[in-house]
């Protein structure tokens, strides 16, 4: 009597935990249905940096570090990815370009020796034609425009090997484009950043104005004759980063027919987590990190996302959970309409929230949006359908123009 007893005491002190856990996290069968059916589509994941800078990363196999692996794309649906071809804006001229062309073959490579799950990818039909073999589809994404060294030249050479959109400026201002990051030097779009727009759309590119500021924003939407995406950036409404959109800029984002592809980084997500400091504890850590590794993101981006993990579990960073996601997919749903909204992760980047570690969580958001009472086409639309449709746009018009 005394075991049993026990029993259920254990099992009363264990319950609100239960309760808790599923109340959060459980998916559906209906929502996992869902999920599995649409097309989900990711266009920002920095795991290309662990492609060339970590030797030990296997992306075929379940790893225990990083965001990004076969195994949890598989768990979490994810059908298509787009690896970003990045590296800090004051590398430039032609180190910028030997380092993107290393950073493109790393994910041709990785493509060429995993042909039993992953496929390269460079338009919207090859996406659906690798969803329907059950294959992932690899596609690129040049985050900066820094990486052309101001030749024209340069930004057919990426497109020839595979690469579907740039992003024109990362957190440094270019010699044509102002960023986000950076003060101001050309009051938005210098006249050759308006001849880079005029390019990608000539060669079916797609414009990316994440990372950019506000000027440059209004100056690409003014020049672009096709859609244009924000490839990962969230609201700025509700976390104050100027890395984010403005209520305007979503609004302006409708009228162009682009779509914004929603950022996971915690400090994009909650404008508590943005502005609060390390601790001295946690910034001994990080500095460590960056001791040991240095400029290597392949080892520095996985090893502080951990430690800021740690640190909002811990209560030493505030907690943003994964559910800040649908928040800013609501926001920009509402202001732009369920047309104009999509996933960025920002995956191997950035710190991801807790319960979203991995696509392996991705289901969650389908069965959050559905609880929101989005409607299963819609939700459709905001796991892929969107970015397929600007892909489409994209491609149709420059077909015209050959």
């Amino acid at each position: 009597m005394a075991y049993m007893r026990l029993i259920l005491i254990c099992a009363a002190a264990a319950l609100p935990v239960l309760m808790a856990a599923q109340s959060g996290d459980q998916v559906s069968d209906r929502a996992r249905q869902l999920h599995m059916r649409a097309i989900v589509v990711d266009t920002h994941d920095d795991t290309t940096q662990r492609l060339v800078g970590d030797k030990s990363f296997d992306i075929a196999k379940r790893n225990t570090t990083g965001n990004i692996d076969i195994p949890r794309m598989r768990e979490g649906g994810l059908d298509a990815i787009f690896f970003s071809i990045w590296m800090n804006g004051d590398i430039t001229g032609p180190a910028a370009v030997k380092r993107a062309l290393d950073q493109i073959d790393a994910v041709r490579e990785a493509v060429r020796t995993h042909p039993g799950d992953l496929v390269l990818a460079t338009t919207a039909a090859e996406i659906r034609q690798a969803h329907a073999a059950k294959k992932i589809a690899a596609l690129m994404g040049v985050e900066g425009g820094h990486m052309i060294d101001g030749d024209l030249g340069i930004l057919r050479t990426y497109y020839a090997l595979g690469v579907r959109y740039m992003t024109l400026t990362h957190s440094l201002n270019t010699p044509w484009a102002d960023s986000s990051g950076d003060k101001p030097a050309h009051d938005g779009l210098a006249p050759f950043g308006r001849d880079v727009v005029r390019e990608m759309n000539r060669l079916g590119m797609m414009v990316d104005i994440s990372h950019v500021a506000d000027k440059t924003f209004f100056d690409a939407l003014e020049t672009t004759r096709v859609p244009v995406i924000a490839s990962h950036s969230s609201a700025r409404a509700i976390a104050n980063a100027p890395r984010n959109m403005t209520d305007d800029m979503l609004r302006a984002m409708t009228k162009n027919g682009g779509v914004v592809m929603v950022n996971y980084h915690a400090g994009f997500l909650s404008e508590e987590f943005r502005t609060a400091k390390p601790g001295p504890a946690l910034q001994a850590k990080l500095d460590a990190v960056t001791k040991r590794c240095g400029d290597n993101e392949g080892c520095s981006i996985p090893a502080n996302d951990a430690l800021y993990h740690e640190a909002m579990l811990s209560g030493e960073m505030p907690k943003v959970s994964w559910e800040k996601i649908v928040d800013h997919i609501d926001h920009v749903a509402k202001l732009a309409g369920a047309d104009h909204v999509g996933l960025g992760s920002d995956f191997d980047g950035a710190t991801m929230p807790i319960g979203m570690e991995s696509p392996a969580g991705l289901p969650k958001i389908t069965e959050a949006l559905l609880k929101k009472g989005y409607s299963e086409a819609d939700i459709e639309k905001i796991l892929g359908g969107n970015i397929l449709r600007v892909m489409e746009a994209v491609e149709r018009a420059a077909a015209t123009r050959r």
